[in-house]
């Protein structure tokens, strides 16, 4: 784009609008991939710790690819990283649908979407709309950012259901595949690399350490840093075991398939809520107390969820409370990351923090079906994922977010 629109007023708005079909599509499609696991555990007769092994991966993949994709991103630029990883997003869906044995649903739903995911999701998407935005809004926008991730659940959970239903998986597949490329024309919105010189009406003047190693160092060092990701790691637990089982789950308690569909949809739309929310509390107060917060109630309504009775109304107000509660963390995670450390190395360091996310969601969808399979019930996993909401209300209480150095570059005394 021409440096006259780059500094356009509204250019920033145009990049958070973009960045948010980004997400919308890429967030709305994965989660709702639970919803083939049914079908497909009944059409190959394999096991669910396949399916879970399957999803593991991907999970893991996303967490390996992210800050890869963040510092190609910084270096090369995030339209052309967005590009490349809707190829492997989209060739990934399609041939999820053709795999004839495990090796290939490894090779398909694990490897290649889980780097598509990686390659377009938050850590590329939300550094580039922090470059663009000056610091007493990034909070808000990386919020509204997010809800469109949000949005997307909600309306591709009832799709993904409809398709499924009148294509089977084999062509619900294909066409999920196809709505997969709307990220492509989004992606030249998304402009710009980490050593750009900030020319916008509104643009962020601070761009953090002046190498991309310097900024690794730096973050290793920060004890906050460090515990971000330990907290991070539990969000993706909660996250993977929910999108992946709960259409397992909800089969389990005998109600049908629509429940679980309806389930994530719900969560899409009360996710919209809980993202701003969120962005509205950490321009406000500080971040990691709404991180506490968050972590804590989640393990109060799974402990609530796990001793209630197993109704399609339990299962819809359980969506969505966690709903609420579902994206709210990453506006305040990636947050903290850009007032601490500065945004010219954001999608780097925040691929980082999404790495430890997505270590937190293998584990989550492997022991998800591997439980199940062992112990015919997912009690076990619903317990692990209380316990650890506990942990991560606790390990955000000493995090230090002062900033290291000032808006103008200067090196912050605190």
């Amino acid at each position: 784009m021409s440096p006259s629109i780059k500094t356009a007023k509204w250019f920033p708005w145009l990049v958070l609008l973009s960045g948010g079909l980004v997400l919308a599509v890429n967030l709305g499609i994965r989660p709702a991939l639970g919803l083939f696991i049914p079908d497909m555990l009944t059409a190959t007769g394999w096991s669910a710790s396949v399916f879970g092994l399957a999803f593991a991966i991907q999970n893991l993949l996303w967490g390996i690819s992210a800050p890869i994709a963040g510092a190609l991103a910084d270096r090369f630029g995030t339209t052309r990283t967005l590009i490349g990883g809707t190829v492997f997003y989209a060739l990934g869906l399609y041939l999820m649908g053709q795999s004839s044995s495990p090796a290939a649903l490894y090779a398909t739903a694990g490897l290649m979407i889980g780097i598509g995911v990686g390659a377009s999701s938050f850590a590329v998407v939300l550094a580039a709309i922090s470059r663009v935005f000056p610091p007493h809004r990034r909070s808000f926008v990386l919020g509204l950012a997010s809800a469109g991730g949000s949005l997307g659940q909600f309306v591709m959970a009832p799709t993904t259901q409809a398709l499924n239903s009148g294509l089977g998986y084999v062509g619900a597949l294909a066409m999920i595949a196809l709505i997969s490329l709307i990220i492509m024309p989004a992606a030249f919105a998304l402009t710009g690399r980490a050593d750009h010189s900030a020319g916008g009406a509104t643009a962020a003047v601070d761009l953090g350490p002046t190498s991309l190693i310097d900024a690794f160092h730096e973050a290793r060092k920060h004890r906050g840093f460090l515990l971000l990701n330990a907290g991070f790691f539990v969000c993706g637990f909660h996250i993977a075991v929910i999108a992946t089982h709960l259409p397992t789950f909800t089969q389990l308690c005998g109600l049908p398939a629509s429940v679980a569909s309806s389930g994530l949809a719900i969560i899409g739309l009360f996710n919209i809520v809980g993202t701003l929310a969120a962005g509205w509390f950490g321009g406000r107060w500080r971040k990691k107390w709404g991180l506490s917060l968050i972590y804590g109630t989640r393990a109060l309504v799974i402990f609530i969820f796990l001793i209630s009775p197993k109704t399609a109304e339990t299962i819809w107000l359980f969506s969505a409370l966690m709903g609420a509660l579902w994206l709210s963390t990453v506006p305040l995670t990636s947050g903290i990351v850009a007032q601490v450390f500065g945004p010219r190395y954001m999608a780097t360091l925040f691929g980082l923090v999404m790495l430890s996310h997505q270590i937190g969601a293998f584990f989550g969808a492997w022991l998800g079906g591997l439980l199940y399979d062992m112990t015919g019930s997912f009690d076990a996993v619903w317990i692990m994922s209380i316990a650890l909401g506990i942990f991560a209300a606790l390990v955000h209480l000493p995090i230090n977010d002062t900033a290291l150095r000032s808006e103008h570059g200067a090196t912050s005394k605190a």
